[in-house]
């Protein structure tokens, strides 16, 4: 075991193993330190992957060079496209993993990673000089290393709760760390107390699932990857519905007042979109029911996860309503639900790149920076373990902007905005989400990752021929005419549309809502056999031409505002005509920019207007947009 490390990363979760598979995959010697060998990339609350919007996330970690993608397609048990009846901005793909599986082959790869070691070892403190990172400690040596990327998810002064009780545990009654947090509070990074939860998890044989609704997966299913063609073929399993009722929520309502959440024992900030069953009886008490989702946890479990079921309530109380839930009435529990509070930081001191604004080298990615979910922590700990390297290369920052992916939206969300609650990505929260779909992440971020050293050259020139391929169907698809014919208005009237009596654009007919590129093959006649990806890009680019131009349009203004660079070290307490709250924040966030200035909480455009005065009075013409 050697004691120097180019990085060190700290947890060994999604986010840290991204970071620290990134970061060796660059070249960098690195050190990957986990309290537990055991818990490597594991799924402590749900067994899945992607899902509406997060979906978007693994796709665009995966243009990038990074893991999630592959290791989901290896090991999933079922997968499926969700809102596939509405536009393709939306559509979010969700896969259910065996997550013993998953964690196992994640594992695997980061064994085999030539700059990497996995290191089964507490650390309990980061060591500074002259703010700049130098080193860790664990309990027995210390390790020198110049960036150190903290990734601890749920693990600092975690409590596990139930009821009326609190164990001082990680996850599943895991160990988790005291003393890097205080460590860490000492060198001056502030702290958040937050919480989450998991539900209870059912033996499989208890369950009547008769009384369910089926969940089938897709009879084709498409991979996370952009480098897996076409999915391992397996027997998918099922996922069921069922629903709480009437007799489940007086259950709950009965038993409030043993809730933690409603008796003071919980003080940490709960996550809104995704509340405990006792939350949602309370918030939404108009509702009659909610639905609950029963998902297998993998091919050598009998363990079902009731998704949409969180809860800390006492385990008498558990038992009594998961058995009111139809089809759950003989349930046998194996594991009961309960509530984690945890450390997490305030993410506005953390710079774009997720480097700490005061300490040079200390980088921080994942739950732990106030984000909640698998697919947030691999996000940020990609960037966070390429911008670590780039640091000690002295390049500048990689850093991905709100109109390029939605990992630009889910980093600024956080940095620039803060959180005062577990943040969950949501396709809402992106401007151009138009633009940022899941099925173009390739196109947007791959070059990307190329440039980075994390797509190899043979998976660079499949990208390139793609981008080709679409590029010039898309150009010869808008100057084909198609003449009127009887059997091109036969299919038109059989489809309960118009029928032509002059020629038309392949183009307009293609924006029709009810047709497709694929659909009008046969009246296409020098239609060139291309891959299913192509074409479904030609499709998409066509049929929303309009939309997509429009919002490219609104990215070149936005461009403009992020390309005003706001120089270092201004003095936002001086600038005179601007309101005291504006000031503060502007003086705590540090922005980059005149459009991520205009992203603060507290910051009004009328601030800007008079930050853009100050800016072109001091610094000549630099401001002006």
């Amino acid at each position: 075991m050697i004691n120097k490390y180019e990085i060190i990363v700290i947890g060994a979760g999604h986010a840290g193993v991204e970071a620290a598979l990134a970061a060796a995959r660059m070249g960098k010697i690195t050190g990957l330190f986990v309290l537990d060998i055991n818990s490597v990339a594991s799924m402590p609350c749900n067994p899945n992957i992607g899902g509406t919007s997060k979906g978007h996330l693994v796709k665009e970690v995966d243009a990038l060079g990074g893991q999630m993608g592959k290791n989901i397609d290896k090991t999933y048990i079922q997968s499926r496209m969700l809102n596939t009846s509405k536009g393709p901005a939306v559509q979010s793909l969700r896969a259910q993993a065996d997550k013993h599986a998953y964690a196992n082959a994640m594992h695997k790869t980061l064994e085999s990673e030539p700059n990497l070691d996995l290191i089964e070892a507490e650390v309990i403190k980061v060591i500074k000089e002259n703010n700049k990172i130098t080193g860790v400690e664990t309990i027995n040596q210390k390790y020198t290393s110049n960036a150190v990327i903290v990734c601890a998810g749920t693990y600092f002064r975690s409590l596990c709760i139930h009821g009326e009780k609190s164990f001082d545990t990680g996850p599943n009654g895991s160990k988790n760390s005291h003393g890097l947090s205080k460590n860490l509070q000492d060198l001056g990074v502030v702290m958040y107390r937050f919480k989450t939860g998991t539900p209870a998890r059912i033996e499989r044989d208890s369950i009547d699932f008769s009384k369910m609704i089926r969940q089938e997966g897709d009879i084709n299913p498409i991979p996370f990857s952009f480098e897996d063609k076409s999915m391992v073929e397996r027997k998918q399993i099922d996922c069921w519905l069922t629903y709480t009722n009437k007799k489940t929520h007086d259950i709950i309502q009965a038993n409030i007042h043993r809730s933690p959440m409603y008796s003071g024992v919980i003080e940490g900030a709960p996550t809104r979109y995704c509340p405990s069953i006792e939350d949602k009886i309370v918030r939404f008490s108009d509702k009659e029911r909610h639905q609950v989702f029963i998902e297998p946890e993998g091919l050598d479990t009998s363990e079902m996860y009731i998704g949409g079921m969180s809860t800390s309530l006492p385990e008498d109380v558990q038992e009594e309503m998961y058995r009111s839930v139809e089809g759950l009435e003989n349930c046998r529990i194996v594991k009961y639900g309960y509530a984690i509070e945890y450390d997490a930081i305030d993410a506005t001191t953390l710079k774009l790149n997720l480097e700490h604004k005061e300490i040079s080298g200390l980088f921080f990615a994942g739950q732990m920076c106030g984000s909640s979910g698998y697919e947030e922590a691999a996000a940020q700990g990609i960037i966070a373990g390429i911008n670590a390297v780039l640091m000690l290369d002295n390049k500048e920052p990689f850093i991905i902007d709100r109109s390029e992916g939605y990992i630009g939206v889910l980093i600024d969300d956080l940095v620039t905005k803060g959180t005062k609650e577990p943040y969950r990505m949501m396709t809402s929260r992106a401007e151009y989400r138009l633009l940022l779909r899941q099925d173009n992440a390739d196109l947007r971020l791959t070059h990307f990752g190329f440039e980075l050293g994390l797509i190899n050259k043979e998976r660079y020139n499949k990208f390139l021929l793609k981008k080709e391929q679409i590029e010039q169907e898309i150009d010869r698809v808008l100057k084909v005419n198609i003449a009127p014919s009887e059997s091109l208005n036969k299919f038109l009237q059989a489809k309960n549309l118009m029928m032509i009596s002059t020629g038309v654009k392949l183009g307009d007919l293609i924006k029709r809502p009810e047709l497709t590129y694929d659909d009008l093959k046969e009246f296409d006649k020098d239609r060139p056999e291309l891959p299913t990806e192509v074409r479904n890009q030609v499709n998409i680019h066509i049929k929303y031409e309009g939309y997509i131009n429009r919002q490219l349009k609104q990215v070149e203004q936005f461009k403009r505002m992020e390309k005003k660079a706001i120089p270092e070290n201004i003095d936002y307490m001086n600038i005179i005509g601007m309101r005291l709250e504006a000031r503060q924040k502007l003086e705590k966030i540090k922005p980059i920019n005149i459009g991520h200035a205009s992203r603060i909480s507290g910051v009004n455009p009328a601030d800007i207007s008079v930050l853009l005065v100050w800016l072109e009075a001091k610094y000549k013409g630099l401001a002006k947009v």
